[in-house]
């Protein structure tokens, strides 16, 4: 097999290039459809929104638990491409059938689906990014993916946007018609996005056969981890200071809920998406490149600063430009973080262990946004709109001051 680092597009491995190019598709079909579901069940099909909060729940909890056993699979099997297939290909059958949906209980079961293969392919995807990368270049692989998913976000957004626009000449709700024309446009990329991932993307083996990109890295360095394939402790106590921080990061349907308490439409609210996901999508590479020569930890730490301040803002917020100024914040620590903690996971964990610890890590922070959102409503509905995001502050100061002092580079 040829080497990926022989092997570049536009500077990038192959593989890591069109994974980026896969997560763009994909996101902008995902993006189009179901950051409109809620809408669709609320407005056409009159679901009451305990019950659109129960499909959420569930599509959500069943996807964080299935990355934990995709990725202890495809460390298993060695294979992570096929296991990637396999969630996206789920995902892109599914959504046609929301154009079918005349009851909540059939969008339920689409979203289900959708998330289930999302639950498949995050962790096995994550590592054969790591797999297919350098030491030396792995910030910026996952830089480059966090940014290209991300600026399918913005488009997928800006797609949805112009076709409610074309269909409904500016209705106050969604139409029925409207959303069925976005599922047929939306579908397009989902399947061009299985496609590129076929076509272009190759198999690295990790468990089994050859090592991958990057393993003379991952060679054994005597400690008992290394030897037997495990996790150390720095992974551990890792994952439990992302859950400390994750605890303090509430669904972000409360900044949306903050920023209508501020007096802001639903068509302001849409542009607020858009400026977040640009500034997430412009900031993820240069983020991870900046990472690779500094290290991770300070640049995540940076990031948990920015995330804390903008927090701090949204609970002292009182104007709208408060609000665009801070919404642009929470997209630069997103751009920030995001990538380079993908990245600090490859580099502290075994390379034939990274499928599952990519699992460990997203199920901690998926299982974690539950209670999270709990927590900010209670504090929402007991003290006020403030509340949870000085909460939410006090939790990444607290995640930060325990980084600092317990994980070494």
């Amino acid at each position: 097999m040829t080497d990926d680092r022989e092997s570049r597009v536009l500077g990038m491995s192959r593989n890591v290039f069109f994974l980026g190019v896969v997560s763009f598709l994909t996101d902008v079909s995902s993006e189009m459809i179901f950051t409109l579901l809620p809408l669709f069940l609320k407005n056409v099909l009159s679901v009451g929104l305990p019950v659109i909060g129960l499909v959420e729940g569930i599509a959500e909890g069943t996807a964080s638990l299935l990355k934990v056993f995709s990725g202890w699979l495809s460390d298993r099997l060695g294979r992570r491409k096929s296991l990637a297939v396999v969630g996206y290909g789920l995902s892109t059958l599914a959504k046609p059938a929301l154009y079918f949906a005349g009851n909540w209980g059939m969008a339920a079961g689409v979203r289900f689906a959708d998330r289930v293969g999302k639950g498949i392919r995050t962790s096995p995807r994550d590592a054969l990014v790591a797999d297919s990368s350098t030491p030396e270049e792995m910030g910026k692989s996952f830089g480059f993916h966090r940014g290209m998913d991300t600026a399918g976000a913005v488009l997928g957004l800006g797609l949805a946007a112009a076709i409610v626009y074309l269909v409904q000449r500016g209705g106050l709700e969604l139409t029925k018609d409207a959303f069925q024309t976005i599922i047929l446009v939306g579908v397009v990329p989902a399947v061009l996005a299985v496609a590129v991932l076929v076509l272009f993307v190759r198999e690295r083996k990790g468990a089994i056969g050859s090592p991958p990109v990057g393993a003379e890295a991952c060679e054994d360095d005597g400690t008992p981890a290394s030897r037997q394939g495990g996790f150390d402790l720095r992974f551990k106590v890792f994952l439990a200071i992302v859950v400390v921080f994750t605890l303090g990061n509430s669904s972000d349907a409360f900044l949306v809920l903050r920023a209508q308490n501020l007096d802001f439409s639903v068509v302001r609210i849409l542009l607020l998406l858009l400026v977040f996901n640009a500034v997430y999508a412009a900031v993820s590479a240069p983020a991870g490149s900046i990472s690779d020569r500094l290290g991770r930890k300070g640049v995540i730490m940076v990031g948990w600063a920015i995330y804390a301040i903008t927090y701090l803002g949204l609970a002292l917020a009182s104007e709208a430009w408060h609000v665009w100024l801070l919404v642009a914040l929470y997209g630069l620590y997103y751009g920030v973080a995001e990538g380079v903690t993908r990245a600090f996971v490859a580099d502290i964990v075994p390379c034939e262990r990274r499928g599952t610890a990519y699992g460990l890590y997203h199920t901690a922070v998926g299982l974690s946004l539950l209670p999270a959102s709990l927590i900010a409503g209670w504090l929402w509905h007991l003290v006020g709109p403030a509340a949870p995001f000085y909460f939410g502050a006090g939790m990444a100061a607290a995640a930060m001051a325990a980084f600092a002092l317990l994980i070494r580079e």
